[in-house]
Parts: structure tokens; sequence; C-alpha cells
């Protein structure tokens, strides 16, 4: 076949495009498998830093398995279904189900003798989504460890969710009130606490410039915790703790 012909040319191309084409979807193919491990690591990672576990991603499932006692379904009435994995659970397809259909998640981890349990969130911020874990103590009202991430907020405003200066101001900061109603945290840019010294105000300092990212954590937070108030209020009356 002539070399300098229109045919040769384009059955070169089209054979470089295949062999091209065949070498990306079977590098894609066999790297999936490690990506879902990975995934699902990273996963484990950002429940167990929630209780104070920090670990590197390959110990993650190792200590993950040792404290994490049970992972629940929960459905919209605090019973729990059996029949569907909590820890597969993706928020974002849940989202966009009708109410009664959604499941919800918890993580309960035990500690030194400690009981905690773990909440996946996922909202909206600036941009996109945002989403993380928040842990409960025993009392299923203090907060043990929080942990934010994001899609597409702003670098060094928005973004901030993520640093753990931030997420620190929510230790010791209570979701309900002394009546037992669900409040939540006011991420404030108006908070006379700045030091997050007062844990009963429900409220942390809000992030310079990143108004609207530190709004759809609030409403994240008390938003993902509304559906689980007939599990937790079933486990434990809120009001008997201030009683």
């Amino acid at each position: 076949m002539n070399r300098d012909s229109n045919v040769y040319t384009f059955l070169f191309a089209t054979l470089m495009v295949l062999i091209v084409a065949s070498s990306l979807a079977f590098t894609a193919s066999s790297l999936k498998e490690r990506q879902i491990s990975n995934v699902r690591k990273e996963k484990m990672q950002n429940i167990l830093a929630t209780i104070g576990i920090e670990t590197e991603r390959e110990e993650a499932e190792a200590l993950y398995n040792k404290y994490i006692t049970e992972e629940l379904t929960l459905k919209e009435d605090g019973s729990i279904d059996p029949e569907i994995n909590a820890f597969d659970i993706k928020l974002n397809n849940e989202l966009r189900k009708s109410y009664s259909d959604q499941r919800f998640p918890i993580y309960v981890a035990s500690v030194e003798e400690e009981k905690y349990y773990v909440i996946p969130l996922r909202g909206k911020g600036l941009w996109d989504a945002i989403w993380g874990y928040i842990a409960l103590e025993e009392d299923k009202n203090t907060i043990k460890g929080a942990v934010f991430d994001h899609k597409g907020e702003t670098a060094g405003l928005g973004a901030e969710i993520t640093q753990q200066w931030f997420q620190n101001r929510f230790l010791g900061e209570k979701v309900f009130d002394p009546q037992g109603n669900l409040v939540g945290i006011n991420v404030s840019k108006t908070n006379n606490d700045p030091k997050d010294l007062d844990k009963d105000d429900h409220e942390v300092d809000a992030i310079s410039g990143a108004t609207i990212t530190g709004d759809g954590v609030t409403d994240m937070i008390k938003e993902r915790l509304t559906h689980y108030l007939p599990y937790l209020k079933q486990e434990k009356s809120i009001v008997a703790l201030y009683n």
C-alpha cells in the first residue's frame, strides 16, 4: 500500500485511535478496583476522624473494624432496615428519592468504653455539594468530632471547611437545647465567642469571606440531624439529660 496515499493515512490514524482507546480502557478497568478500595478506605478514615482516631489509608479498615461496632440503616420512623448495608448508601442518590423511600445510615462506635454515633452529612455550599460526618457522644447531644469536605468551594474561603482548625470549633458543642429541641450549630459571622469557649451557645465562628458556605454547613447539620430524631429520641430522651 502506498504510504503517501489518503487511504493509508486514514487506516493508520484509525488503527492508532483503536490502540490508544484500548490501552486507556484497559488501564481504567485495571485501576477501577483500586480506586473503589481507596474511596472506601477514605470514607473509613473520615468516620474514624470524627471519634478522634487518625490513621493512614492502609490502616483504616483494620481500625474501622475495631472501633465501629454497628452500621445501621434507618427508616424515616427510626426503625432499622436490615436489608440495606449502611456503608453502601450514597446520600447524593438518597436525596433524589421521596422522603419515605430514603434510608439514613448511622455508625455506632466504641472507644475506650465510650459510645459514639456518627452521622453522615450532605448539603449545598456556594458552588456545589458539601458533605461530611459528625459524631455525637453517648448523650446524643455533644459533638465529639466533625469532618467536612466539598466539591467546588473557593480556595482560601469556603474550602477552609476542610481545615482542622475550623472543624475543631465544633468539638463539645451541643445540638439540642435544654428543652430537647434540635437547634443544630450555627456557623455565625456575628458570633460573640470567637474562641468557641462557650459550648452551650450552639454557635461557632464563621470563616471570613465564606458566609454562604458557612450557611450551607449550618443548614446541612440541622437538616441531616432532623432525620435521625426518631432514632436518637427512642434510644434515650434528650430532655432527661438536663433534669
